[in-house]
């Protein structure tokens, strides 16, 4: 029973992290609105785009684009404006690069 409840606590941390996300056709059916900035200085967040599921795995920037809405943690929409948004981000070219900028934003991906 221990062993099952142990279990079943890391998957749903695991899990509970957001990192997995699928980008939505229509801001009706997004959980979080993004905005991407031009400049690093002016992101919330630094993103890097993940190649493989098992790579995203906390709240640290590090994103993989999943192809169904079903396998995401959060569901995200790119908007075209910085004030339609809940969140700025910025794509980072490498791994290290990622992280948060704007702690006060960490909860929108729990």
């Amino acid at each position: 029973m221990k062993n099952s409840l142990f279990w079943l606590l890391m998957v749903i941390c695991y899990t509970s992290y957001g990192q997995k996300v699928f980008s939505v056709d229509y801001s009706n059916q997004a959980e979080i609105k993004v905005f991407i900035v031009k400049y690093e200085n002016q992101a919330d967040l630094k993103v890097f785009k993940v190649s493989y599921e098992n790579q995203a795995g906390t709240n640290n920037g590090k994103w993989f684009f999943t192809k169904y809405a079903n396998q995401a943690d959060k569901k995200i929409y790119f908007v075209e404006y910085e004030n339609q948004a809940d969140i700025k981000i910025y794509f980072v070219a490498y791994e290290n690069q990622a992280g948060w900028r704007t702690k006060s934003k960490m909860h929108l991906f729990y």
